[in-house]
């Protein structure tokens, strides 16, 4: 039987009974320690001072330091999830890199959503420690569990850039690596591939067709941004 992995957590809002439910909904998920449940920002500060805690849970309308100030005095908390009865505070939430935004009051479908969304994000980081280069430079070993696969670099489709991680699609599987798209770009060993688009870039040899939008590798259709359609230009038929 696997072992759950066990995330820190804290709980803040300024309601009482927004608080124990929030809790009772967290309390059904065996992989949440709540750490934390708290009547205000300054409160959860104090525990996260001397606790290593994964998740927040938080209200966003506060008094005192209000949830967006809380978020950006803790940006390297993994996830952040704001539950706020204005649904008019999203956008501003997900510029502070929140992982989701629920709106009171909270529905059980829509908490496991969330559950899943915050499941789906650890496994890709607890993943993406993954990446290191062989001394012959043709290869990069990607962590795979407790393993590491070595992966040759020309086997390497196309590259997808996905936050600060990025995902490594090869004909037969994909891989994530803690690496943003951009840096990997500017790795000598990746400098066979080529950026289309903000979110992708693709080994030039494997391209099979290019139209005004799209190009092909490998019978897989890839988009091409607006501002990198001249890097394409010195490779068309």
């Amino acid at each position: 039987m696997t072992d759950i992995i066990k995330y820190n957590c804290v709980i803040v809002d300024d309601e009482e009974i927004d608080r124990l439910t929030t809790l009772s909904f967290v309390r059904k998920y065996p992989q949440f320690n709540v750490c934390g449940i708290c009547a205000s920002v300054e409160d959860a500060l104090k525990i996260i001072e001397t606790v290593d805690i994964q998740i927040l849970f938080s209200d966003i309308d506060m008094p005192g330091i209000d949830g967006f100030e809380f978020r950006r005095r803790l940006m390297h908390i993994p996830v952040c999830v704001y539950i706020t009865s204005y649904a008019d505070m999203a956008a501003e939430s997900f510029e502070l890199s929140a992982l989701d935004f629920l709106v009171k009051p909270i529905k059980a479908d829509r908490f496991e959503r969330t559950v899943a969304r915050i499941q789906e994000y650890m496994d890709v980081k607890q993943k993406a420690n993954l990446y290191e280069h062989s001394l012959g430079g043709d290869t990069v070993f990607i962590k795979d569990g407790h393993s590491f696969i070595k992966v040759k670099l020309h086997d390497i489709m196309y590259l997808e850039a996905l936050k600060d991680y990025t995902l490594i699609f090869t004909t037969e599987k994909k891989y994530c690596v803690l690496s943003t798209i951009g840096s990997l770009l500017k790795e000598n060993n990746f400098r066979s591939f080529i950026r289309v688009h903000r979110s992708y870039a693709v080994q030039k040899h494997l391209i099979n067709k290019i139209s005004t939008n799209e190009l092909v590798v490998n019978d897989i259709t890839i988009p091409i941004g607006r501002i990198y359609k001249d890097n394409l230009l010195g490779i068309k038929s």
